[in-house]
């Protein structure tokens, strides 16, 4: 009931934050020009590549909170590593705030190619930003921790609040105040520090006072540090293969162009999005039964959650690679970044959506504190995309790094699960892939082929296009379920229920 609750409430408080970042994207480049929005695209890359400095911290605070809510560590303890934490992410905050400061003016003439804007503009946006991207990088600590609490109803509700309130007033400083993009990274500032604030009150509500005050202590770090050690590795391994293509991008490409492929990739996170509820609520599941040892309740959470994460996101990662231009078109009105973004949009869904059935085992391993399979496949798989990109991008442009990334899933689908099936939940391999994968992805192909057929992708009328494709997307989601048994029978039941219940009305 816990799990359900919570992957409900992540949906509704990421669905309506996603929701709301996307629907204001044509806003922002309206109001600052794709290349001024390209800084907005370099703000989420900086983001991304600061998780090196993570050190582990969120994912390890986030899974002693787990341990904490099942009874094996202590109040004291969490407290201080919390205490603890908060330090260094501050520390670590301030010296990033301060290198990027000092190096936005040599960023803005010696590594972006600005062509439109001034330069001293990109440079002072940039000074603005190394203060927002600190501020973000300590919200993570909180974030992290009340979602292993389990306080995952309440932070969706704030989230949707604050989401709001960034979104929304970051439109009307566009629209009222200045068009520019330093008024809008002051605004992001603004809402930053209120987050900070609101995430970090209740998180200290949240949990019962311990004995003792909480301090800094290193026994306490040191207790995690195999953990967070692993983590480190992990995080920085992440990073690498997920940003690599878009640093290379930020240096090789105009400005302009650099911010039709971040629009893409922001278009595509959308099935990042969609996942990332279900994974975010079943980790504390995971960790407990893990915990217990209860390898019966473990293998049925497992397959149930992937079967769902799996059903989410086909239907869309289907819609995005068919039909790219029809959906960037009906939501931007703009012929033209719609003809410009929708090779790479398609490529990138593609691999975002195996990258995303992926999630499910890669939280399993990181329940039961296992993450050498992922370290070792990542370094292989580094070693492979490095030298390929400094190879294709240069060549090929763009299209050349979605590719690369979309193939690197691929591998990492073909290699890694049959890996690790064979230290964890041994013999489940090929019902992961069958029944779990398969058949949601047949169903949603059974919809989406016959409508590319009938109506090829392309720019048609904005309002018509919409309809078609929530038309589709609900047909592919529908398929999807019925190719689960269990789904399917649920969604039957619900379906003569509601009937009854209308015909005796």
């Amino acid at each position: 009931m816990a799990v359900r609750r919570n992957i409900l409430a992540n949906y509704f408080g990421q669905g309506v934050t996603a929701v709301l970042g996307l629907a204001f994207v044509p806003v922002y480049i309206h109001y600052l020009t794709m290349e001024a929005y390209a800084l907005v695209g370099l703000f989420a890359l900086v983001q991304a590549w600061l998780a090196l400095l993570d050190l582990g911290m969120t994912p390890t605070l986030s899974r002693e909170m787990a341990r904490y809510t099942a009874g094996v560590v202590p109040v004291q303890f969490i407290r201080n590593l919390l205490r603890s934490l908060e330090i260094l992410c501050a520390i670590i905050a301030v010296i990033v705030a301060a290198g990027m400061i000092l190096s936005s003016s040599l960023i803005a003439t010696h590594w972006l190619r600005v062509d439109k804007l001034p330069v001293s503009t990109v440079a002072h946006a940039m000074t603005i930003m190394a203060i927002v991207v600190a501020l973000r990088f300590c919200e993570g600590i909180y974030r992290s921790a009340l979602i292993g609490l389990q306080q995952q109803v309440w932070y969706n509700g704030a989230s949707v609040v604050l989401a709001s309130l960034r979104s929304g007033g970051a439109v009307a400083v566009l629209a009222f105040v200045a068009p520019t993009p330093e008024a809008f990274f002051l605004w992001q500032g603004f809402v930053s520090m209120l987050t900070l604030v609101v995430f970090g009150l209740k998180l200290y509500l949240a949990l019962p006072a311990a004995p003792k005050p909480a301090r800094f202590t290193w026994s306490t770090i040191v207790e995690v540090r195999r953990f967070a050690g692993s983590m480190i590795g992990f995080s920085i391994l992440a990073v690498l293969m997920t940003q690599v293509d878009k640093l290379l991008l930020s240096r090789l490409m105009p400005l302009e162009s650099f911010g039709y492929y971040m629009l893409a990739s922001t278009v595509s996170g959308v099935i990042f999005m969609i996942v990332a509820p279900i994974t975010q609520a079943i980790y504390p599941a995971f960790v407990r039964q893990a915990i217990a040892d209860d390898v019966v309740r473990l293998r049925a959470t497992y397959h149930t959650t992937a079967q769902l994460a799996c059903v989410v996101i086909a239907p869309a990662a289907a819609l995005l690679a068919a039909f790219p231009m029809t959906i960037l078109f009906a939501w931007s009105n703009n012929a033209r970044l719609a003809t410009v973004t929708a090779p790479a949009l398609a490529i990138l869904a593609i691999g975002n959506f195996i990258n995303g059935i992926m999630q499910v085992p890669l939280q399993l391993q990181l329940a039961y504190g296992w993450t050498r399979l992922v370290l070792t496949v990542n370094i292989c798989g580094l070693v492979l995309l490095m030298p390929t990109l400094l190879w294709a991008v240069p060549r090929f442009g763009a299209l050349a790094a979605a590719g690369v990334w979309t193939a690197l899933n691929v591998s990492n689908l073909l290699i890694q699960l049959p890996l690790m099936h064979r230290r964890l939940l041994k013999g489940e391999q090929w019902r992961w892939y069958i029944h779990d994968v398969c058949r949601p992805i047949l169903g949603a192909l059974l919809i989406v082929v016959p409508a590319v057929i009938l109506r090829p992708d392309g720019l048609h009328d904005r309002l018509g296009s919409l309809f078609f494709l929530v038309l589709v997307g609900a047909g592919a989601m529908a398929g999807s379920v019925l190719m689960i048994p269990p789904m399917r029978q649920r969604a039957f039941t619900a379906f003569r229920y509601a009937a009854a219940k209308a015909l005796r009305a």
